[in-house]
């Protein structure tokens, strides 16, 4: 909609130019900034006079205001109201209307709102509710990249900020409902599991037990058989061939090998399936004291099909109190991150095994092979710099990958945050949120690029100068994490 200019009372003087009205049914997301709202444009010089500008507001009612030059530099903000509440003041028509601009602004000076063009939509509505009584209902001054401004008005605002946090609620609503679905199948599973795994325990129990027995039998018969061989030491023929066909020889060397293999068989699944229940398990109510190692031993067994013989595993566990915490949760942080650390390192061990035939090839390279896939478990006790009489239980989990880049550190960075969450939940953002929030913990992430090994990527953390530094890295590439847990 555009409106032609209006004839001034001195035809020597420049004509206003023509105001911009937008549209006023912007389409709105989470996301949206104040770019996206109608900003109105009218930006005028300070010399024009009350009654030109007075002119456009009858012409232009739902103008909010102008915005004030001078010399092509911003001045300031008259609305519409500032000037109609001059304007009805006794004997303001004839003061007021004739008077240039900034005359007007002198006695209408306020502390204008001036936001950029992309602030957010969810974040400006509370800078402007946050202004005093009298500016409530005054335009938002909105600075373009190109050095111009634009006119928002507070109605307009208020509007967006509602619909906005209408669908905000929505799409709480609506992951609210998908995380107690997404809880009510993991309870389920994880019910399941322990079922599956109390069946597998049962006939585990009976071999276990029986083992014992069998062993016991079989010294016996044994013992047995070499008596008879003592006292009868010419056999009948039949026997002797007996013996020779089920190479008894044999069987007494083996049969002892047999009976081992099958223990440590039974006692290696009794471990496995005591570790799925362990992870399987829901928390209670309230937390308990868990054996952190114990739990990271299991996990480790849990990834071994994953881990094969390329990915070695070093632990560095240190002396660990139990700690009180929910298990069942934190046991999905430790896997979230070992399984972030296979994911990164199942290509380097593919690049590894190929560098490691063409440097078989090339005796003056070899010393330029990549190093072993590794992921490093470092466990400790921290006292805590503010207070000294606290302590924290720090588990520090890193591998020699490839590393992340800064943008994509910064990614995950930013999924930590409320707003990012609620766009999508990553297995990484909801171990952050079990650390922080449940356990009032802290989360750290750190990694660096191996495309370039004498550059240390920033660490991108909230600084903490009263906590200490972290265990030193291992390798000169790979990703970090520290999960500090409070010790009660």
């Amino acid at each position: 909609m555009s409106f032609s200019p209006l004839a001034d009372s001195d035809p020597s003087h420049p004509r206003l130019p023509v105001p911009y009205l937008p549209d006023s049914s912007p389409s709105l997301s989470l996301e949206s900034v104040l770019s996206d709202l109608p900003l109105y444009d009218f930006q005028i010089e300070a010399h024009h006079t009350g009654i030109e500008v007075a002119r456009i507001f009858e012409q232009c009612p739902t103008l909010p205001g102008v915005v004030l030059m001078q010399n092509g530099t911003f001045l300031g903000l008259l609305s519409r109201q500032r000037l109609l509440e001059f304007l009805i003041r006794p004997r303001g028509l004839t003061l007021f209307l004739p008077s240039s601009l900034s005359v007007l602004y002198s006695y209408a000076r306020v502390n204008h709102l001036i936001l950029p063009a992309l602030t957010s939509v969810l974040a400006a509505a509370p800078l402007a509710l946050r202004r005093s009584a009298d500016q409530q209902s005054e335009p938002v001054v909105v600075a373009l990249a190109d050095q111009t401004y634009r006119l928002l008005d507070i109605h307009d605002l208020n509007i967006a900020h509602w619909q906005l946090r209408g669908i905000e609620t929505q799409v709480r609503y609506e992951r609210m409902q998908t995380q107690m679905i997404q809880t009510e199948k993991m309870a389920s599973l994880g019910r399941l599991v322990d079922g599956v795994a109390h069946e597998i325990l049962d006939p585990v129990g009976f071999i276990w037990g029986n083992l014992s027995h069998l062993s016991d039998y079989s010294q016996q018969m044994l013992l047995v058989l070499a008596a008879y061989e003592q006292h009868f030491p010419d056999l009948p023929p039949t026997l002797a061939d007996l013996q020779q066909e089920v190479e008894l020889e044999y069987l007494r060397a083996d049969l002892p090998q047999t009976i081992l293999s099958i223990r440590a068989g039974a006692e290696r699944l009794k471990t496995l399936v005591t570790s799925l229940q362990n992870f399987c398990h829901s928390d209670d109510v309230y937390p308990k004291p868990a054996n952190l190692h114990e739990s990271l031993d299991g996990i480790l067994l849990l990834l071994k099909s994953r881990l094969k013989g390329e990915i070695q595993v070093v632990k560095r566990y240190g002396h660990l109190p139990p700690v009180r915490c929910y298990a069942g949760q934190l046991n999905q942080v430790l896997i979230n991150i070992l399984t972030n650390a296979i994911d990164a390192l199942l290509d380097q061990s593919v690049r590894q095994n190929i560098a490691a035939e063409f440097y078989a090839r090339q005796p003056h390279l070899q010393s330029l092979a990549l190093a072993r896939p590794q992921i490093t478990i470092t466990t400790e006790v921290r006292p805590d710099a503010q207070d000294r009489g606290s302590r924290w239980v720090v588990v520090w989990i890193a591998d020699n990958g490839p590393g992340m880049s800064a943008d994509q550190l910064q990614q995950v960075l930013e999924s930590f945050s409320v707003q990012r969450r609620a766009d999508k939940e990553t297995s990484l953002a909801l171990s952050y949120r079990i650390v922080t929030a449940k356990h009032g913990g802290k989360f750290y992430i750190r990694s660096s690029p191996a495309e370039s090994p004498d550059l240390k990527t920033p660490d991108l953390k909230t600084p903490d100068p009263e906590t200490p530094d972290p265990a030193p890295s291992c390798a000169i590439s790979g990703t970090e994490f520290e999960l500090w847990l409070p010790l009660t």
